[in-house]
């Protein structure tokens, strides 16, 4: 299937692992232009450089990428002084620790509000309108199958993407639907991402069990019986940002191997 979005230009953040990685490099495959963003210099540019050569990627499809805090004001100032406009964005941040909620103060929830709720805002308000100008947009937020299930340990993470889904449910209403722009969430259940090891590791700290157990009990859970890939989820990004899915607009889509049991 020919996507459509060939030579546009992506915005892709926590893109150097995982499944912000995976989103990039299903993009690049598609012809699209991108900018990956993270913190760490070194793995970002390792990023890069895979990106440039996959042998997927058509060659015209260029990557450039910006190690920055995408979090902080002055992280997408250093985006945006790169490049202004994007026709598709892929909001990630990493999510906030697992823990017990009687030992979140203030700061800790002001931290994880910063990063999966407010950053996400802040993106979509500084490209939404030049969207709009050129009658194309697609803006991806990956949030997390806690969304739908809230996990006990990821309070902090349960909150803040709550926050960002009922935000995105009113403004991907609004009157940017008529002009070509679609905002969805995107709620990856378990994927084989350091992110999953390290709440599996707290999961395993809180328990007493030995990591490998608790991983094997989580994998046992779901119904696809094993953990998602990055790129299988990239591609989920990619079909959510063609020209196909413009009549999908404010959806939460679940990618979790069945491992949510409801029927809504």
């Amino acid at each position: 299937m020919n996507l459509g979005i060939e030579g546009k230009w992506a915005l892709v953040c926590g893109a150097s692992k995982g499944l912000g990685f995976g989103c990039a490099q299903a993009l690049v495959r598609e012809g699209v232009h991108v900018l990956i963003v993270a913190r760490g210099a070194e793995v970002l540019e390792a990023a890069a450089n895979k990106l440039i050569a996959d042998s997927a990627r058509p060659a015209s499809a260029t990557v450039q990428f910006v190690a920055a805090d995408i979090t902080t004001a002055e992280g997408r100032a250093a985006v945006f002084a790169v490049r202004k406009d994007f026709d598709i964005v892929v909001t990630n941040a990493g999510g906030p620790p697992p823990g017990d909620f009687r030992d979140w103060d203030r700061d800790a929830w002001i931290k994880a509000v910063d990063a999966n709720m407010l950053t996400p805002i802040e993106l979509i308000k500084a490209t939404v309108d030049g969207m709009a100008a050129r009658g194309f947009g697609r803006i991806i937020n990956i949030t997390s199958s806690a969304v739908k299930a809230p996990i006990d340990i990821l309070g902090l993470s349960n909150g803040a993407r709550s926050g960002l889904t009922g935000f995105v449910a009113g403004v991907a209403r609004s009157k940017i639907a008529a002009q070509g722009i679609t905002i969805n969430n995107l709620l990856p259940g378990a994927f084989d991402t350091d992110r999953l090891k390290g709440t599996m590791k707290g999961a395993a700290e809180k328990t007493g069990q030995p990591i490998e157990a608790v991983m094997d009990a989580r994998r046992k859970n779901i119904p696809a019986q094993r953990f998602g890939t990055p790129e299988e989820f990239g591609a989920i990004c990619a079909f959510l940002c063609s020209v196909h899915a413009g009549y999908m607009t404010g959806q939460n889509v679940l990618a979790d191997g069945g491992a949510y049991p409801g029927a809504y």
